[in-house]
């Protein structure tokens, strides 16, 4: 899963500056030519320096996500059980969830080549799927689409399909069956503590 989710995150690795009026497959092709290009010359990020992939992923991964929304798909029936402050709490843990979650799967790349499928979307859709591919050197193909939303500032992304699991309904089985023993406040709790396990690592090099 983490070698799939590297080239997620190549898909991805891009400025929201002027992404605006693209359309949300050309956007995802433009940019991984580019950003697979940066990770084959930095040295730091092919040592895997955690330091910096994460600082990579803060600055260019995460602004084409809609975190909100992930989290809220995530919660399913058990979003309007939470408060305001509860709302924020959970969107702020699963966003450095996933910035630990694609900073690992950075640091796992190794040239995976992605193929884009033509987009099926008519004139003024604001909601749609890019479909890719990954190609593995000795492995089968594996297909990552990406559930992706027309927002005021752009195309975000709202969900990531690999291999035909979707990742926000993945997580929505751990949300509720942590609610189900120890309520909003213990998903709060649980996600506070895989982030600061993960934390360390975030600063290391791998091995």
């Amino acid at each position: 899963m983490i070698r799939l989710l590297a080239a997620v995150c190549l898909c991805l690795l891009a400025s929201a500056v002027g992404a605006q009026d693209v359309a949300p497959d050309a956007l995802i092709k433009r940019i991984s030519d580019e950003v697979i290009s940066i990770i084959k010359s930095d040295k730091d990020i092919k040592a895997g320096d955690r330091a910096k992939i994460n600082a990579l992923v803060e600055a260019k991964v995460l602004p084409h996500f809609n975190f909100e929304h992930m989290t809220r798909l995530a919660m399913g029936r058990n979003w309007p059980k939470a408060s305001a402050a509860q709302q924020k709490l959970l969107v702020d843990e699963f966003r450095t969830l996933l910035v630990y979650t694609y900073s690992g799967a950075l640091s796992a790349y190794k040239n995976e080549v992605i193929e884009f499928k033509p987009l099926h979307a008519a004139a003024g859709d604001t909601d749609v799927t890019v479909r890719t591919q990954v190609k593995r050197s000795g492995a089968e193909p594996v297909s990552i689409d990406y559930g992706m939303e027309k927002t005021a500032g752009g195309w975000k992304v709202y969900d990531v399909v690999v291999g035909g699991v979707s990742l926000v309904t993945n997580y929505r089985d751990t949300f509720n069956s942590a609610i189900r023993d120890s309520g909003v406040d213990g998903l709060i709790k649980s996600l506070a503590s895989k982030n600061r396990s993960l934390e360390p690592q975030a600063g290391a090099k791998s091995k």
